[in-house]
């Protein structure tokens, strides 16, 4: 039980907490900024039961390895990896919020709105969905940072299996309210999201 004081359990539950502590602070900060703290709800944390258990059960992977094989949580370029990961994360998934601006929203908008406008510059040129590209690449960075291979690819799955519903469902929206303008956007720029057209 002691590995989990080790250098290592510090540094990675340390780095594992400080991740997910500045990503939904900086999520809610960005949503007060954009949208005024009037139109924010504790829901911008992007906090659900089923994100906290799967968080937990990350934790409970890694003291689980590091007590019965510390060894594995020694792979520093794998970790340092996820690290690179998570930043890399961060970047893509603020810049595509930041450059959205107030058409940016956490939940799904089925009504258009008068600031509600087709974002194709920036970030949104390379990819469509590059918030969700973002969140995908984060998670599985902070399980690959953990040196947990379990969680890594859970994480990549249920990441991955909830974008790719969630992706045609927003879609048909953005269909609605832009036409044929979103269309041909769609036919040009990838979702972000490996495999999910």
């Amino acid at each position: 039980m002691t590995e989990i004081f080790s250098d290592t359990g510090i540094r990675q539950l340390t780095q594992m907490f400080l991740a997910i502590i500045f990503f939904h602070t900086s999520e809610y900060i960005l949503a007060i900024v954009i949208h005024g703290a009037s139109r924010v709800t504790l829901s911008s944390l992007l906090i659900t039961k089923h994100y906290a258990l799967a968080m937990l059960v990350s934790v409970l992977e890694y003291i689980v390895e590091i007590v019965l094989f510390p060894g594995m949580k020694q792979h520093w370029w794998i970790s340092n990896l996820g690290l690179v990961m998570i930043v890399f994360g961060e970047i893509i998934r603020k810049t595509a919020i930041i450059t959205a601006g107030r058409s940016f929203t956490h939940l799904i908008k089925i009504r258009h709105e008068e600031h509600h406008r087709l974002v194709t510059e920036g970030v949104y040129r390379i990819m469509r969905h590059p918030s969700y590209s973002g969140f995908l690449i984060w998670s599985v960075g902070t399980q690959v940072m953990l040196c947990n291979p379990v969680s890594a690819i859970a994480f990549a799955f249920v990441v991955w299996r909830f974008f790719a519903e969630r992706i045609p469902y927003e879609e048909h929206y953005l269909m609605q309210f832009f036409g044929t303008e979103y269309v041909e956007y769609a036919q040009r720029v990838p979702s972000g999201v490996p495999f999910v057209n």
